[in-house]
């Protein structure tokens, strides 16, 4: 654990900007009053034997925000949340049952505007030990881990698109498997895999 300890501290020192969805769409004009609500989540690196593994949730289907997709643990501030580090530290624990004593917090990666208007804060932690995951009934799917090489390597990733309020919007993908990663997580994974290919 001790070389992916050092190796995501030595991407953190990386200086980079903010990430938005609509990074790839500069002709996409965003409001400037507009209000974002901050949140966190949580980009947990878990050892599965000598191999680093992220893990990520399938949201369920009938969700109003991003039905469905593929997520990190992690939602909204809220009033009894001292910053976004502890927000994405409670939604882990509610989201995937990992208690927030089981998690070494490394650092944050830069905040990420979502098309839903959230200001996301990426935040990076180490999972100390095993821990049986336990997906939260109505909000989680499915909970998966994927191979942390798979997600900080750009050659996997690739540029799509699809119409968003009438008109094409790019997007970063990477696959895995039979899960389509794609929007804000792949957005956020992808800067984590430009700072660690530095």
């Amino acid at each position: 654990m001790t070389e992916i300890r050092e190796r995501l501290l030595r991407a953190l020192l990386c200086e980079s900007a903010s990430s938005s969805d609509f990074d790839l769409n500069p002709d996409i004009a965003l409001p400037e009053n507009r209000t974002l609500r901050p949140a966190g989540v949580l980009v947990a690196v878990e050892m599965i034997g000598d191999v680093p593994h992220v893990i990520l949730t399938k949201r369920a289907s009938h969700l109003k925000h991003h039905p469905g997709q593929i997520a990190f643990p992690g939602g909204k501030q809220d009033e009894g949340d001292h910053d976004v580090t502890a927000a994405a530290l409670r939604e882990a624990l509610e989201e995937i049952g990992l208690p927030t004593e089981n998690v070494e917090v490394l650092g944050l990666l830069p905040s990420h505007e979502t098309v839903t208007s959230f200001m996301v804060t990426p935040v990076i932690g180490l999972v100390r030990s095993p821990f049986e995951p336990r997906a939260e009934v109505g909000e989680v799917e499915e909970i998966f881990r994927v191979p942390l090489d798979q997600v900080v390597n750009s050659r996997f990733y690739s540029t799509q698109s699809r119409r968003w309020r009438g008109r094409q919007r790019l997007y970063f993908t990477v696959p895995y498997g039979p899960y389509y990663i794609w929007g804000a997580t792949a957005r956020i994974l992808r800067g984590l895999a430009e700072r660690m290919e530095q």
